[in-house]
């Protein structure tokens, strides 16, 4: 099978585990989406709290941490003609372990769930998804779920 991802980890230790259930979302995604025959492919970097924020600061201008970021290659319409697309990344998601680690404590879940539930999120971005309009927020939530619970990490994990 193609290579679907490819996982930086940038100012923190590498991690098997990470890399393992990173895979596994991703696989999943590309399934349900039906972009496993495709040649599209992505990048995730994991990353610290001050690195996010400085990028952030410097691609959005917001002078902030956050938990992920989205950089998608595409806009929603273009991915309709999806079999025209050359090999293209599909985009790259940069995350806040540290982040993950501080919203799975907070939001009562493992580590595991959240950190599924970044990638996930930052998938749907990356296909042109957005919940900034209520619409928008609630077919984007319907989607991750869906791919959560098909894999089995719910909340309760």
């Amino acid at each position: 099978m193609k290579e679907l991802v490819q996982i930086e980890f940038l100012d923190i230790e590498e991690n098997e585990e990470y890399c393992k259930l990173i895979e596994k979302v991703i696989e999943k995604c590309f399934e349900e989406e039906k972009l496993l025959e495709t040649k599209l492919y992505m990048s995730i970097i994991l990353t610290t709290p001050d690195k996010i924020q400085e990028m952030n600061n410097e691609y959005r201008k917001i002078n902030k941490t956050t938990d992920v970021l989205s950089f998608p290659m595409f806009e929603k319409e273009e991915l309709q003609n999806i079999s025209l697309i050359t090999e293209e990344p599909l985009g790259d998601i940069v995350i806040s372990i540290e982040k993950v680690q501080e919203q799975a404590e907070e939001y009562g879940h493992s580590f595991e769930r959240e950190l599924a539930y970044m990638v996930v999120h930052g998938f749907y971005h990356l296909m042109g998804y957005d919940h900034i309009e209520l619409t928008d927020r609630v077919e984007m939530r319907k989607k991750e779920e869906e791919i959560l619970n098909k894999l089995s990490i719910t909340r309760e994990n």
